[in-house]
């Protein structure tokens, strides 16, 4: 197992350096520069070319994509362009706890309510319970994150004043874990809802699978009880597409935390990355491209260590 791991990241150092590659062109092909939001219009031209002789950019782009990759390998993503000598990583660090918790929140709770609504379904198919799981799981897949997001805080923030409109903590308040949760309950069900959605169908369209072998209709004619038979031999079994998804989940998590984290004003790195991109703030947008590649890496590598502890069978 250890060999494998090893073998998995080394494998996937040519994956994170073509990502770079990409999205560095991507960047720099895109119109517009970033510094004519820094310098005052009225400056001399040749306090502008200074200007950006400091950052770099009157490099080639082939020196400055070398340049940054080798200070990102020892660990230093640069200063921001926009936010004048502030280093990259102390805005992430800053922002990446947020997220992070957003992030878990959201996963324990699409997992906690999406799998046992899909085990239950596929227990009972074609009944009332079923088709309401069903409709509902549809609704959450295709209901847009941004739209949830605004209606929940029109409905329970706005009219009926339940939970605050956005941010992270009330301010200018002292510390207090019941703010902290009261912040957090509306932007993570509404990033969870999703995957919640595709996790309970692809639970239940699994356990269906699983329920129809011949080993379970065997369990069940030798007397043990419905809930132990599925419980333990059936969803160890129909665990494995699931693993996939949830490997799949975690960086998926990233784009979709932008997304919601601008509607709610939640200060984590989604929010960060929409708003170096509007400012075209090159040293924070590759940090986060690049934070956002490892995580994919990271979700496929637990994903296939995942199936080796749910199935004896698969060896590496």
């Amino acid at each position: 197992m250890v060999s494998y791991i090893i073998r998995r990241t080394i494998m996937a150092i040519p994956l994170l350096f073509g990502i770079t590659i990409l999205s560095f062109a991507i960047i720099q092909a895109a119109p517009g520069d970033p510094t004519s939001l820094m310098m005052d219009p009225s400056m001399k031209p040749s306090d502008k070319e200074a200007f950006r002789e400091r950052y770099g950019l009157d490099e080639p782009i082939h020196i400055q994509y070398i340049t940054w990759l080798g200070n990102m390998a020892q660990g230093d993503f640069g200063d921001s362009i926009i936010k004048r000598g502030t280093p990259v990583s102390e805005l992430i660090m800053n922002r990446l706890p947020n997220t992070l918790l957003l992030m878990l929140v959201s996963t324990i709770l699409a997992i906690l309510i999406a799998i046992p609504f899909g085990i239950y379904s596929a227990m009972r198919p074609y009944t009332k319970l079923d088709y309401t799981v069903t409709v509902t799981s549809f609704l959450g897949v295709a209901t847009p994150n941004f739209w949830l997001g605004l209606m929940l805080i029109m409905f329970l923030s706005v009219t009926l004043g339940w939970f605050p409109t956005g941010g992270v903590a009330t301010l200018n308040a002292d510390f207090s874990l019941w703010d902290r949760i009261h912040h957090l309950i509306l932007p993570a069900f509404v990033l969870a809802v999703a995957d919640m959605a595709a996790l309970t169908r692809y639970t239940r369209s699994s356990m269906m699978d699983v329920l129809k072998q011949d080993y379970i209709r065997t369990a069940m004619s030798k007397g043990f009880k419905e809930k132990k038979v599925v419980l333990k031999h059936g969803l160890r079994n129909g665990m494995i597409p699931i693993i996939t998804i949830f490997g799949l989940m975690l960086p998926s998590f990233i784009g979709g935390a932008a997304i919601t984290e601008r509607v709610f004003a939640w200060p984590g790195i989604g929010l960060l990355f929409i708003e170096s991109a509007f400012q075209r703030d090159y040293p924070v947008i590759m940090a986060l491209t690049v934070i956002s590649a490892v995580f994919v890496v990271i979700g496929n590598l637990l994903a296939d260590i995942l199936y080796a502890v749910f199935d004896p069978r698969i060896e590496y």
